[in-house]
């Protein structure tokens, strides 16, 4: 006979999420339960736009991997232009947080990550929505989507991370990240 805890995984998770929170208010901790107990942390990611797709570990005990940090910034590269920059790795640090909270194996679909000024505002002169002086030309903000969760539950993971902005883009279907100061946006 067994015994019923009260225990789910759905209860588990969002603990388990609350904890996080608590234990990771800052990008540096933004995996802080982990932290010397074999932090190893991994973005996966495809391009509907070039058809790449990337799958990296890039950081080890407490170590940005200098190669993987270097497939990032090929991978996030402004396509339009075919010109990558230094990604802020902070912000992928924030991605692979809220990926981690959202418990699934689906990868991100990247829809931007650096721009250079000539595509920024050449964006801007199509949407009022694109910032002048974005995050994106610091290569310090992606723009993300995935199949199997909502914008919300993709905004509210990356907002427990409390490590940047955050914007919901719900008539666009996506969610914007960026490690600028603690923020967030949109509906």
């Amino acid at each position: 006979m067994s015994k019923n805890t009260g225990f789910t995984r759905r209860g588990l998770l969002g603990a388990f999420a609350a904890t996080a929170v608590v234990a990771a208010p800052t990008y540096a901790n933004a995996f802080g339960l982990l932290r010397g107990a074999g932090d190893i942390r991994r973005i996966s990611m495809y391009s509907g736009r070039t058809g790449e797709t990337l799958d990296v570990v890039y950081w080890v005990e407490g170590e940005y991997i200098k190669e993987a940090a270097k497939e990032i910034n090929y991978f996030m590269r402004d396509w339009r232009q075919n010109e990558a920059t230094n990604m802020d790795l902070r912000t992928i640090d924030i991605a692979a947080a809220a990926h981690r909270l959202m418990d699934t194996d689906e990868p991100y679909m990247l829809l931007s990550g650096y721009r250079t000024p000539q595509t920024n505002a050449m964006l801007r002169s199509n949407s009022r929505r694109v910032a002048k002086n974005s995050l994106h030309m610091k290569g310090q903000a992606t723009d993300l989507r995935m199949k199997s969760r909502s914008v919300s539950q993709m905004f509210r993971a990356a907002e427990a991370c409390h490590a940047g902005g955050v914007g919901k883009y719900s008539r666009s279907n996506f969610v914007h990240m960026d490690c600028g100061i603690v923020r967030s946006w949109g509906s």
